[in-house]
């Protein structure tokens, strides 16, 4: 009979990030509908719905940035599973067999994943993407702020984002990589339940507590 251990795989700060990314992007994609709606559900100017609504967006704001930062600066000093490394599996042979067999089971021609104690190949080549993703909204949305302070230290930071597009286009942007976010965060929470059912080794739980149960000495 195989033996199994348990092992800690998600580091606190890497559970941390996951989850206030989590939150943030439910509500910045709340508020963010509907302060692009246009109208305002307040019947009279001093309810400030509107108000209230841009204040908890760009406060929110500023805390994913904050977690993004510090998920991007745990890869290069927390353990093998939140490594740089994970997000690049092409440029390693073990990485680009993965992927290979990862693809194949998602596409049908292998009845079973590749078990993996972190993120498998083509999770870890996609975080990459998302991640791009992320930066994208947080430049974004930090020039579409930076007009109501011209001059000040967001102005004097974001203001070569519109050397790719007008107001309007970066709005665009902003709001079609919300949609994207939207879209992977149901996939994402699709494919961590399929993980879950196939190799049984507590994905979903372990973005709680950290903890998986691995077949003993695989690494």
């Amino acid at each position: 009979m195989e033996k199994i251990e348990v092992r800690y795989v998600w580091e606190w700060p890497v559970r941390i990030v996951h989850w206030v990314n989590f939150l943030s992007i439910l509500i910045l994609s709340v508020t963010g509908i509907y302060i692009g709606w246009g109208k305002t559900l307040a019947h009279n100017p001093s309810q400030y719905i509107m108000g209230w609504m841009r204040f908890v967006h760009f406060v929110v704001a500023f805390a994913f940035t904050i977690s993004v930062i510090a998920r991007i600066y745990w890869a290069f000093v927390g353990n093998k599973y939140a490594s740089w490394r994970v997000f690049t599996p092409w440029a390693f042979k073990e990485g680009r067999k993965n992927m290979k067999e990862t693809f194949l089971f998602y596409t049908f021609f292998k009845p079973t994943p590749p078990h993996c104690v972190g993120h498998n190949g083509m999770a870890g080549a996609a975080y990459l993407w998302v991640f791009a993703l992320y930066l994208v909204m947080i430049c974004t949305g930090f020039a579409l702020y930076a007009q109501y302070a011209p001059g000040g230290f967001l102005s004097t930071v974001f203001s070569w984002v519109y050397v790719f597009g007008s107001n309007q286009g970066l709005r665009l942007t902003h709001k079609i990589v919300m949609w994207f976010l939207i879209a992977f965060a149901i996939h994402h929470v699709y494919s961590a339940w399929l993980m879950d059912v196939k190799e049984k080794n507590g994905v979903i739980s372990s973005i709680f507590g950290g903890y998986k149960t691995v077949p003993e000495g695989e690494d």
